[in-house]
């Protein structure tokens, strides 16, 4: 199995390099523009900011401002599109995968022009990385609606799901694991922040948008020991598996397939003694805040109960034996899941179990957020506009 991570063998090989856009990362060309003579010459801090991530399963869009040293949410969108079906079987996306991304894409275009957005970065993740017609995917998407996607690398992708959880650090924390966990690929992160002043590891964890380098700084520096950019998300793992009949046989396979890709993740070697007092993982995605739903029992998603809830590995554990117990019928009618989620809720829960076999943690911090808040952050700190930024 083929990944990416620092100081490896370098980058799996992908059949179709990244499109080059003619003008700008997430340019808008169709997009309502004010005359020049009514533009501001530079930034402002009531300019709005979008950031849109096409994945293997998802098409996500958040439209934000910058409100002090945070994000005050617009306008926002999230439907699922499937992208990646039938990709690890023929290596393509189908014209229908595609018919529905460009639906949702035309959604969004009409969003950004309807705000008068001028500052966005508009990106496309794991399936477009490997699809051996990416480039006539997005050569469709620009015809169609104008919108330059922008093919992102997997270290950007790793970085800036990092940056986005950087507010649910532990002051208490000196060892960080970040997972994210998508449709197509699975990010893991393992920082070092022992060296980091205490009140400034948040701070120290957004920094790192600039790069995973740990070269020296003015400001004190979080460490990336490791990370690892696994092409198993959600929907690649559930598709390995699809002919397995028996419920429970397939989650145990797809649970230790994922394992056994983790073997070349540093941190792993030594997971046995890692102590869990200090380590704190943070997961982020679907996933996560879906399993983190059913533990409160909720019955209609409320983000502000999910963002930044902490559980143990116990809880964890007994919410998928609870998926199990119920089986493929009781999971399609559990509220808590929601349809969009069924489907793919147990290959994300063997990939949560496969790493918390490995990491065993009293301090899973569960992440709303992830890459689009990433984006906007990385954005928003590039042109100075979040107070008391720790850029």
């Amino acid at each position: 199995m083929s990944r990416e991570r620092s100081g490896g063998d370098g980058p799996f090989p992908r059949p179709v390099a990244p499109v080059t856009p003619k003008s700008e990362p997430g340019a808008i060309p169709s997009v309502e523009r004010r005359p020049a003579s009514a533009r501001k010459s530079g930034p402002d801090p009531d300019d709005l900011y979008a950031a849109l991530d096409l994945g293997t399963n998802s098409c996500r869009m958040l439209i934000a401002q910058p409100k002090g040293s945070q994000l005050h949410v617009v306008d926002s969108f999230s439907k699922s599109v499937q992208l990646g079906q039938g990709l690890e079987a023929s290596g393509r996306l189908g014209r229908a995968s595609m018919a529905r991304a460009v639906g949702a894409l035309k959604i969004c275009q009409k969003k950004l022009s309807k705000h008068r957005v001028e500052r966005a970065r508009l990106v496309a993740t794991e399936a477009c990385r490997r699809a051996t017609n990416a480039s006539e995917f997005i050569n469709l998407v620009r015809r169609e609606t104008s919108l330059q996607l922008d093919i992102i690398e997997p270290e950007e992708e790793a970085r800036l799901a990092v940056v986005s959880c950087a507010p649910l650090v532990s002051t208490r924390t000196e060892q960080l694991l970040v997972v994210d966990i998508g449709g197509g690929s699975t990010e893991l992160v393992w920082i070092d922040l022992s060296r980091v002043p205490k009140l400034e590891r948040p701070k120290a964890i957004m920094r790192l948008h600039h790069g995973f380098d740990n070269a020296d700084d003015v400001f004190p520096r979080a460490k990336v020991v490791d990370w690892i950019s696994i092409p198993l998300g959600v929907a690649t793992l559930k598709d390995l598996y699809d002919d397995v009949a028996d419920d429970g046989a397939r989650f145990a396979l797809m649970s230790w397939y994922f394992e056994e890709q983790l073997a070349e993740f540093s941190p792993y070697d030594d997971a046995a003694e890692q102590a869990r007092e200090g380590f704190q993982i943070i997961g982020t995605s679907g996933t996560v805040t879906t399993v983190a739903a059913s533990h409160l029992g909720l019955r209609r998603y409320d983000r502000n109960k999910v963002d930044g809830l902490r559980m143990t590995s116990d809880q964890i554990d007994t919410v998928i034996n609870g998926y199990l117990a119920l089986g493929p019928e009781g999971r399609r009618r559990d509220p808590r899941i929601g349809r969009d989620r069924q489907t793919l809720i147990m290959s994300g829960a063997a990939i949560l179990q496969a790493l918390l076999r490995a990491w065993p943690t009293d301090r899973l911090s569960v992440a709303d957020r992830g890459l689009r808040e990433g984006l906007l952050y990385a954005q928003m700190s590039r042109d100075g506009v979040l107070e008391d930024g720790p850029y």
